[in-house]
């Protein structure tokens, strides 16, 4: 987005107006909406600040900008384009819809990788990099075999790939679903989106783990619910915690992430899990457990029980693939009481009339191949060897400077700074400064100096790399 074009012929200060001027006329930037901070604005750019300050201050003369001692540059709301005229004022329509404006600090991030993505250090995107996607050959298939599989293509999704996750299930948990117990969806957040609308209502209550990634999707606010944050200890949720919550707001839902969490990577314990099931079968509240990261343990001899196996009636337990075969394959599945995956698969027809029969027979033949489980032995093992690279490095640069637990699973290491412990959100632009992009706790529902680090991308020399900038950033606070 901001990117300067390639032009001799206009001064730099001119060329930003140009820009600015072409973003407003193409709705790219909307009446009343902020643009970034000067210093940011440089950066992005790779100019000078006191050239931005022209172009800015150009903009106010002409009337198209409004520019606040104190709270910076806006678009005026009175303008559009380069016209004059009244136009509907879209920024209303687009505060006011149900869904939360993106993160600005998550905005940035994403700035910053179009613009250096040769200087950033990544540590925050949590997505399983194409050299760790599966290295099985899809076999050849011609237009007539998809509309062959069409057929097997139910309200419920593709009938073979339900079949195949439900052998998986069984094989690895020793949890038999039937086949119309199973909803497969585009993803998990899909399946997200499918219980927050069409199983609660407006201004029912839910508890969500605290921190939890839950809390970076505007899919609970557009639904109209409160959300109450659930603390967690090592062992996990805390189940007097949540009763409590109960009794003062009458919870309707509970939303959990037991296994390798996003964003601690923190295990529950077997005992808390039962005390947890327990608990809220008791009270009659059901478990949603999200569970991307189940498969994907260090230790060859780990037993890990899902909360649905404890209770199949009272847990709907989320499934998906895009953190074992890659964000592309947008596969997940609702596991629940035959009855619920029917009601949310019907509301889900009417959304989008179903899912694409192309990615469901993908997946399916990957999950029957005799090379997958070959690919999630190796993916274990170099998710384990990169995490112990970021560790090693950590150590080397800022040696008992941070605090962290060392996950068995998943992606992410979560990383207290005891010298930013008061930090805010203005103290991680110092991270974006020196391109070194973490995911920092407010993201996820947790002040102070927190931060998810996902080491699923991390090489040796990033690592490095990253702990050498993590150190000047906080030798430079303190």
């Amino acid at each position: 987005m901001w990117r300067l074009e390639e032009r001799q012929d206009l001064p730099l200060y001119q060329q930003i107006i140009h820009l600015i001027e072409k973003q407003i006329s193409n709705g790219e930037i909307l009446p009343g909406e902020k643009l970034p901070p000067e210093r940011k604005l440089a950066a992005y750019l790779d100019v000078n600040r006191s050239t931005v300050v022209r172009a800015l201050d150009e903009l106010a003369a002409s009337g198209k900008v409004i520019r606040t001692q104190g709270s910076g540059t806006r678009i005026n709301e009175g303008k559009w384009g380069l016209l004059d005229s009244a136009k509907t004022n879209w920024r209303h329509y687009v505060d006011s819809g149900a869904f939360n404006a993106a993160n600005p600090y998550l905005d940035a991030i994403a700035a910053l990788k179009e613009a250096y993505p040769d200087e950033v250090i990544d540590l925050s995107a949590g997505e399983l990099p194409i050299e760790l996607t599966p290295q099985i050959a899809t076999p050849s298939l011609s237009w007539q075999s998809f509309l062959a599989e069409e057929k097997s293509n139910q309200s419920l999704g593709y009938l073979p790939l339900r079949q195949a996750i439900q052998k998986r299930m069984f094989e690895g948990t020793g949890l038999w679903r039937e086949t119309g117990q199973l909803l497969i969806t585009s993803g998990a957040q899909q399946a997200i989106f499918l219980i927050t609308q069409c199983l609660l209502r407006p201004g029912d209550a839910v508890a969500i783990e605290a921190p939890s990634y839950f809390y970076s999707l505007p899919l609970f606010q557009s639904a109209g619910l409160r959300i109450f944050a659930l603390p967690m200890d090592e062992a996990g949720a805390n189940p007097e915690a949540l009763e409590q919550l109960y009794r003062k707001h009458r919870i309707k839902m509970v939303f959990t992430n037991p296994t390798f969490q996003n964003p601690t990577g923190n295990l529950m314990t077997e005992s808390r899990r039962k005390a947890l099931v327990a608990l809220c079968a008791k009270l009659q509240i059901p478990i949603v457990e999200d569970d991307p990261f189940g498969e994907l343990h260090f230790q060859p001899d780990q037993k890990i029980t899902p909360l649905k196996k404890l209770d199949q009636e009272n847990v709907l337990y989320i499934g998906s693939l895009s953190k074992i075969l890659g964000s592309t394959t947008r596969i997940g599945w609702l596991d629940g009481p035959a009855a619920v995956v029917n009601r949310l698969a019907e509301a889900r027809q009417e959304m989008d009339f179903g899912l694409s029969i192309f990615p469901q027979v993908l997946a399916r033949f990957v999950l029957e191949s005799d090379l997958f489980e070959r690919h999630l032995t190796f993916l274990r093992a170099e998710l384990k060897k990169r995490r112990d690279l970021l560790v090693e490095a950590l150590e080397t640069y800022l040696p008992g400077e941070l605090r962290y637990k060392l996950p068995s699973g998943g992606f992410h290491l979560w990383v207290e700074l005891p010298a930013l412990s008061h930090a805010t959100a203005r103290d991680f632009n110092h991270f974006l400064d020196k391109k070194l992009l973490v995911m920092p706790g407010f993201v996820f529902g947790q002040k102070g100096g927190v931060m998810r680090l996902t080491f699923a991308r991390v090489t040796e020399k990033s690592a490095q790399t990253a702990a050498k900038r993590l150190a000047e950033i906080l030798e430079a606070e303190s």
